[in-house]
């Protein structure tokens, strides 16, 4: 490292030669949860990181501390850009994921069950605009109401439904 900050190029090509599989075991010792490609993104840091600080290292004082400092405190940026998520493939966990749930009883011909229940107007009316997609309008006009009227029997008769809704759960 002296005769690399002093200019020797061939000193500081070997001075990373040497210190890379060093660094390398560290951050995966200590960044093993970031898993190896983490890992190696981090070693590129520390490298990056040493080159850039290099005249900061003080020629009396040890090398190795130096670099090491420099590697945990890379490892402990890189868990903090993390954050506190944690990615985990879903395919380790498929085979204990619980089954899909019954069907809603809502669906297809039990739709139609809970309609039978409702008086016939207010039955007709969830069908025009769910089955249909007639318009407020529209289905004001072909049951001769009101256009409020109709919102207030759709409001009511989704209300009913959703009474029937959680007895059917229950």
């Amino acid at each position: 490292m002296r005769a690399a900050n002093r200019g020797d190029s061939a000193a500081y090509q070997r001075l990373f030669t040497a210190i890379t599989p060093v660094l390398r075991k560290v951050v995966r010792a200590r960044g093993a949860a970031l898993g190896h490609a983490g890992c190696e993104d981090v070693l590129q840091d520390v490298l990056l990181a040493i080159h850039r600080k290099r005249h900061t290292w003080r020629e009396d004082a040890p090398l190795r501390p130096w670099l090491y400092a420099i590697a945990r405190h890379k490892v402990i940026d890189a868990f903090r850009a993390r954050g506190r998520h944690v990615e985990v493939s879903l395919d380790d966990f498929a085979e204990g994921l619980p089954a899909a749930a019954d069907p809603d009883p809502m669906d297809g011909r039990d739709m139609e069950k809970v309609l039978g229940q409702l008086d016939p107007r207010a039955a007709d009316i969830v069908r025009a605009f769910g089955q249909n997609g007639e318009t407020t309008a529209e289905t004001a006009a072909r049951l001769d109401m009101t256009e409020g009227a109709v919102r207030v029997a759709l409001h009511r008769a989704l209300k009913s439904i959703a009474r029937l809704r959680e007895r059917m759960i229950e």
